[in-house]
């Protein structure tokens, strides 16, 4: 099995326990009543090109950032750095966020040219675990693990918007697709 093959295994192994979870767990956010009828989210097909291994910009000062969520509420986030990539020849940048400045986790919210039309209009997210997602100093940022947020599947929830500095002007064919409910 070749690394590519490897990857995309592991994509689709993830898509299928995610498509499991939804249907079948209590802490699904899909409706209860909607899960008998649930087949399984839409993706986009993997694609490496929107797979990078990249260094992090730390940012020297932590700007505190106040970001609405879809209920209106304010949400707190320390801007904590940034990753640039290049796609189709043309360099983009990602703010990567903490919510305190011992999580091991980095949150990354964003828009593309996809949002509204093939993928969820609000954005889509992409969590990176320190534990998992980085080796060698290089964080693994593979957009074709994007995913749409709780509120996306269930107008219960309340979840953060995207800053627009998270707004891409690139279509990221990669990841989760729209979900209809």
């Amino acid at each position: 099995m070749t690394d590519q093959d490897a990857w995309m295994a592991k994509i689709e192994e993830g898509r299928a326990e995610k498509d499991v979870w939804l249907s079948k767990d209590g802490q699904s956010p899909i409706p209860l009543m909607k899960r008998k009828k649930f087949k399984g989210l839409e993706y986009f097909t993997p694609d490496p090109e929107f797979a990078f291994k990249l260094e992090l910009k730390e940012h020297v000062e932590k700007k505190k950032l106040v970001v609405k969520d879809s209920k209106g509420n304010d949400r707190n986030f320390i801007a904590w750095g940034e990753f640039v990539f290049n796609i189709h020849g043309v360099d983009h940048k990602l703010q990567a966020y903490k919510t305190d400045a011992g999580e091991k986790r980095l949150f990354i919210p964003f828009k593309d040219g996809t949002s509204g039309k093939e993928s969820y209009g609000a954005g889509r997210y992409l969590d990176l675990q320190e534990e998992t997602d980085l080796s060698d100093g290089k964080w693994d940022l593979d957009l074709n693990n994007a995913y749409n947020p709780w509120c996306a599947y269930n107008h219960n929830y309340a979840c953060p918007l995207v800053p627009p500095e998270n707004w891409l002007d690139v279509r990221i064919e990669a990841g989760e697709k729209s979900h209809s409910h």
